[in-house]
């Protein structure tokens, strides 16, 4: 309805004094990221960071990486827990930079939404920062739009984008992969940020609720869904620096194991895997049984227990699995690499993904749930 003064911005939807207050609520959470590095506070249009610290390197590369969480938001927004979706966003940023070897420096966020509440826009962003402290990150910028009539009130999505550095001799990736490395998984912690829609479509098929206790999973369904995604780019980036021998780096997302494998592989080689090297955590195993999905669908969708995976030359494996397990994420050996014997692709063979005309993976055996 128009006033008697004409039609104002929050006649149109928008409250700016609502983004304001949460520019508040969120200042303190942000401001545990920064470092001496970070230069200003929250609010500038620009973030500013101090790279001097890259005058030390010989031939600096940046590494730049922007994600989502897709569809999981539904699940937060179905419980009204808000907080673990920015610590989704920053592992799903950071850990595909830590892949080419780079230590994320930075990020930015993006939130939109259909109406600016401040409490839970404090409580994503809260998130984020908790998850950048943890990466050892600096967030030095975001954006909250509100998007009336183009999003329901309640709505809301949230991307990042995140810029690191690595040394050029020390990128890691297909061209240091050799004949004889051994492949070893780091676990996930839980269904990380992949896979949703699927998720979301067996549950609703079982009728089940969220709020529901699952004695399988020993927690409440929700909690279960919810679970962060592991962020795994400041132990990598140890590992990296320790031992020469971690030759390549894969994040599993979006098209499970054998796809984001087999874009780190170079052309010529394979990586055989055997399913039977872990147990399926019960969410994997529970989601597969109640949807009846088949198993290729779902180890093309899911990461079934694996977040990381690593390529590591036989003499470091050992070391690698250990150092690993002693930061708290299980590390296992889970295959090898060798000459690709140049088997058709198959539900059982991925050769190359995603564009990258690379290796092949070959998974053999089967899970053990």
């Amino acid at each position: 309805m128009t006033g008697p003064d004409g039609i104002t911005y929050a006649d149109a939807g928008v409250d700016i004094h609502a983004g304001d207050k949460a520019v508040e609520l969120m200042k303190a959470a942000v401001a545990r990221t920064h470092g001496p590095e970070v230069l200003g506070g929250v609010g500038a249009f620009a973030g500013l960071f101090d790279a001097s610290a890259l005058l030390g390197y010989t031939r600096p590369l940046l590494a730049s990486s922007t994600d989502g969480v897709g569809t999981k938001i539904s699940v937060a927004r179905a419980m009204g827990v808000h907080d673990t979706i920015g610590r989704d966003l920053v592992a799903m940023v950071v850990d595909d930079i830590v892949v080419c070897g780079a230590k994320p420096l930075v990020m930015t966020d993006y939130i939109a939404c259909g109406r600016v509440v401040p409490e839970r826009i404090a409580d994503i962003v809260r998130g984020i920062a908790e998850g950048c402290v943890e990466a050892g990150v600096a967030l030095v910028g975001g954006e909250t739009a509100e998007h009336p009539g183009l999003m329901d009130p309640e709505e809301y999505d949230v991307a990042g984008a995140a810029i690191g550095v690595v040394e050029a001799k020390k990128v890691l990736g297909p061209e240091k992969v050799r004949a004889g490395d051994l492949v070893v998984a780091m676990a996930s912690s839980g269904l990380h940020s992949n896979g949703y829609s699927l998720v979301r479509a067996i549950v609703a098929s079982q009728g089940w609720e969220l709020d529901t206790y699952v004695p399988e999973l020993e927690r409440n369904l929700g909690a279960e869904l919810l679970e962060p995604t592991r962020i795994y780019s400041s132990l990598c980036v140890d590992l990296a620096d320790t031992l020469p021998g971690l030759h390549a780096l894969s994040h599993v997302t979006g098209g499970g194991l054998a796809a984001n494998l087999a874009r780190v592989l170079p052309k010529g080689l394979a990586a055989t895997v055997a399913r039977d090297s872990w147990s399926l955590p019960p969410v994997f195993s529970l989601l597969q049984a109640a949807g009846k999905v088949p198993w290729a669908d779902l180890e093309s969708t899911l990461n079934l227990g694996v977040g990381m995976v690593a390529v590591v030359a036989p003499s470091d494996a050992a070391a690698f699995v250990e150092a690993s397990g002693a930061a708290g994420v299980p590390a296992w050996v889970m295959g090898e690499v060798a000459p690709d014997p140049g088997r058709p692709t198959s539900p059982d063979v991925v050769r190359g993904a995603k564009g990258v005309d690379g290796g092949a993976v070959v998974l053999t055996g089967a899970y053990q749930v």
